[in-house]
């Protein structure tokens, strides 16, 4: 696939899957053997059907929570996104209680992409930032 091409493939799994939460869509983005490389919950199965745990978890604790791209760069097999989340937590997570609180977290994704399917991740985010929002770890000061 050309750059062009993958990075629409990346825009196509924004859209479809994170910002409209068709998690069934996961199936035309990612192989069953996809591999994670962000500890983002410990202990989840690998592969496809883990990621399909990780994002339904979030949907859950943030059921309105949309995914704006605000960079989006390709090179080769690689497409690398930094992009901005916004909801509102009305689900729990990680074994905490729904706060009602609105969140903007940033972070930065790299994919690799190959035979038209993610096959790759690599996810860095705010995640102290997003607790502080939440209130469940005090900001600084």
């Amino acid at each position: 696939m050309s750059t062009e091409q993958n990075i629409a493939l990346v825009r196509r799994f924004v859209q479809e899957v994170m910002n409209k939460g068709d998690l069934a869509a996961m199936d035309e983005f990612f192989p069953v053997d996809v591999v994670d490389h962000t500890p983002e919950v410990p202990n989840l199965p690998p592969g496809r059907e883990g990621a399909k745990i990780l994002f339904a978890a979030y949907r859950a604790a943030f059921p309105d929570y949309h995914v704006a791209i605000d960079d989006i760069l390709a090179e080769g097999d690689k497409v690398v996104w930094r992009w901005t989340l916004t909801g509102t937590n009305q689900g729990s997570m990680m074994g905490m209680p729904a706060t009602g609180k609105q969140v903007k977290v940033e972070g930065i994704d790299i994919f690799r992409i190959a035979d038209g399917k993610i096959v790759e991740r690599w996810a860095s985010f705010d995640q102290l930032g997003m607790m502080q929002q939440l209130g469940a770890v005090p900001a600084p000061g």
